[in-house]
Parts: C-alpha cells; structure tokens; sequence
C-alpha cells in the first residue's frame, strides 16, 4: 500500500489534526514519514520598516521564522519517535506552499499526501484551506485531507 507519506504542516491545532493522522496511518502501514513545513514568505513591508532598526534588530527578524519552521519539524519528528515512525524533516524557505508541498513529495517519492483541511495563516502559517485545495487540484499523488 503506501510506503511514504507526506505530512505537511504549520504547527497549527488544525494542522496537528494532519500531522496526528498521517502518523497513525504510517504506524499501522510501516510507512516512512516526511514532515513539511513551508516558511512563509518575507513581509516586504515589515522588512522595509525593519533595516532602520540596528543590524541586530533585523538579523533576528530574519531569523525568527527559521526558528518557528524548525521547532515544529522537532515536535513532529519527536511524535514519529515515540511512534516508533521513522521520520525526515524538510524545511522550505518562502514559494507558493502548495507548490512546494507537491514538489517535495515528488522529488521524496511520496505516495501520499496527509494534510489538514485547515491550518492558519501568519508567522507560523503555511497551510489554509486554500493551499489543501490547491494541493488536490494540481498533484497525481493522493491526498488524504483530514478535517
């Protein structure tokens, strides 16, 4: 059946709902797990505001998102630990989600997808319902949505 399953997350309660499921799923299949998270995209506005701030300042606001990304590959990966999954973690910078999403299953030989429905926007936020639709509508890999 399926051997390696995309998980694609925001660290969002919604999203965990996908990251919950995917993990079962490959629990009972013996399935290998990748974990996703899509970095959001620098605010070009907020950015413009940040380089009057001392170096440091903006160094850190850079970072902040990196640091966001990762925390919550770590808790997904934790999950699949204790799971006893096995577990890669992929970190994206920026890009459409979606886009990046469908490639990272490709190019990992994923033969499926599980995400949430829903996730959230802002800092932390990739997934939102139209990024899970977009997902659907442009991949050949199945997709498992959970609500």
């Amino acid at each position: 059946m399926y051997r390696h399953i995309l998980i694609p997350t925001d660290g969002s309660e919604l999203a965990q709902h996908g990251v919950t499921n995917g993990l079962a799923l490959a629990k009972s299949l013996g399935a290998k797990v990748s974990a996703i998270v899509v970095e959001e995209p620098l605010d070009w506005h907020r950015f413009s505001e940040m380089t009057a701030q001392p170096p440091q300042e903006l160094q850190k606001y850079l970072e902040e998102p990196k640091k966001q990304a990762r925390s919550v590959l770590d808790r997904v990966a934790r999950e699949a630990k204790q799971a006893g999954v096995s577990c890669e973690t992929i970190q994206v910078e920026g890009g459409q989600p979606y886009q990046a999403i469908i490639a990272a299953a490709e190019d990992k030989g994923c033969d499926l997808i599980v995400m949430s429905s829903h996730g959230r926007s802002g800092l932390a936020g990739v997934l939102i319902g139209s990024v899970t639709h977009k997902v659907l509508t442009h991949t050949k890999i199945p997709v498992l949505v959970c609500r």
